[in-house]
């Protein structure tokens, strides 16, 4: 028997390769299908099942284009209805992959086709469960992704209250517990770092597996939810009705166009995404372009930042082209109508127009922020840990919402924790006619640093 979990830190997604005697699963794939086949290959093993946790909202699945190029079988838990062919499991049905068998528990909650895969071994012992969005470490899955009219939030907090109680908490301790998500996925209010667990350690530490009536379970797992990203809803309905092959994806999105055609397009109604490090990006760009750097949480940034509608523009560091485009197919963003060929090197070699964003560090910051405005872009819970005496709090997923708050007259120093977001904050700022706009380079890790006084928030 092997196993090997594949994660991908960008999405905070954990994919599984699992095999026995030649026969291998792979469960809730991401869309790119070579790394999968690539494995099985290496391995001499066949692909005979695709298994998916449920239909997810975060991310596109490879389940389809994978289980084509394998000839596998597509299966899903209970009450799953797709628009392509696939198997929908029985509780409790046993599928057998070589000398191990992989038995389907029924676990709604997060969304009502939601499964877990329990993992029987050679010798007949329950080794690992694979819990896709029902349990996480240190956390359980948002119950309000599948809401329908008869459906509430507070009913499917329900359901996920008797799956895990009838389910997953009856396990024994030794069992291992492999998540489909990490720290990072909107997919939870707080995941812990870990990227596997066991049962045992669950049941101590989870706050959402603690003795507790339905009731309190319910309170404990809706309350401080943030609203899920706009794009979620559409990752879901193309996880479950079907899309695009993805080579073909790449293949019309990663057109180069010269600095003219971009110029041209890019006055029509599209979005100018700027893909490189905020270092780079503030150095030069093409005007009114959003900064989301590759080298962070992109996919996910995009998705909660960037109109799904929109086709987009693409400046790449070369060499980045096919991985900024792959990324953003992973979360369904497929219009890109081209990337700048030569990059910011060509456009400014042609004598284009070149926007700069002012940025400090944080020992000049804090030398000049007592008389001025401060924007901290970070998320609610980080400011729990200590903001800036008198600093304005929007998170930046809610930015472009809050922006109208602001005053575009003043000057606004921009910070987040560590620098990425900040630059997001200020592009999608510039772009909306805030001029006076300077990002602090290194954020609040940086601005502690100089020994600044740091004080609790104060939210109404």
């Amino acid at each position: 028997m092997y196993i090997e979990q594949l994660y991908t830190s960008c999405l905070a997604e954990a994919a599984y390769y699992i095999e026995s005697e030649g026969e291998a699963v792979i469960i809730d794939p991401l869309r790119e299908t070579e790394p999968y086949i690539a494995l099985a290959n290496k391995r001499n093993a066949k692909i005979k099942f695709v298994f998916e946790t449920h239909f997810h909202a975060d991310f596109v699945s490879g389940h389809i284009d994978l289980a084509k190029k394998a000839g596998a079988t597509i299966v899903y838990g209970p009450n799953a209805e797709c628009g392509y062919d696939c198997y929908s499991a029985k509780d409790n049905e046993v599928f057998s992959v070589g000398k191990i068998k992989l038995k389907v528990l029924h676990t709604p909650g997060h969304t009502l086709e939601s499964s877990c895969f329990l993992l029987i071994d050679e010798n007949g012992k329950d080794n690992a469960v694979f819990t896709g969005d029902t349990l996480f470490v240190g956390d359980v899955g948002r119950p309000d992704l599948a809401i329908k009219s008869n459906i509430t939030i507070d009913d499917l907090a329900g359901m996920m209250y008797d799956s895990l109680n009838s389910k997953i908490i009856p396990l024994a301790d030794d069992v291992i517990v492999y998540p489909g998500h990490g720290a990072g996925s909107s997919c939870g209010k707080n995941i812990g770092k870990e990227t596997f667990s066991t049962i045992g350690i669950q049941k101590k530490m989870n706050y959402a597996l603690q003795p507790m009536t339905k009731r309190e379970f319910v309170k404990a797992v809706t309350d401080g939810l943030s609203a899920p990203p706009n794009y979620f809803a559409m990752d879901a309905m193309l996880n479950k009705q079907g899309y695009e092959n993805i080579d073909e994806v790449l293949n019309k999105n990663t057109k180069a166009l010269s600095v003219e055609e971009f110029e041209a397009f890019s006055k029509t109604d599209v979005i100018v995404l700027d893909t490189r490090t905020p270092d780079e990006y503030e150095t030069g760009t093409v005007p009114n372009s959003i900064n989301i750097g590759l080298n962070g949480q992109y996919a996910p940034w995009v998705g909660a930042l960037l109109d799904a509608t929109k086709p987009l523009l693409l400046i790449t560091t070369e060499g980045k082209e096919t991985e900024a485009v792959l990324r953003l197919a992973r979360v369904g963003y497929e219009n890109v109508k081209g990337i700048l060929d030569g990059g910011m090197s060509a456009w400014k070699a042609a004598g284009k127009t070149v926007q700069v964003t002012d940025s400090v560090n944080a020992d000049e910051f804090v030398k000049r922020y007592q008389n001025d405005n401060v924007l901290d872009v970070r998320k609610p819970g980080e400011w729990d840990s200590g903001v800036l005496e008198n600093a304005k709090l929007i998170c930046l997923s809610t930015l472009q919402k809050e922006m109208s708050g602001l005053d575009k007259n003043s000057h606004y120093f921009v910070h987040c924790a560590g620098g990425y977001r900040s630059m997001m904050a200020a592009s999608i700022l510039k772009k909306n006619g805030f001029d006076k706009i300077t990002n602090v380079r290194g954020g609040m890790g940086k601005i502690k640093e100089t020994g600044v006084p740091i004080v609790q928030p104060f939210i109404a």
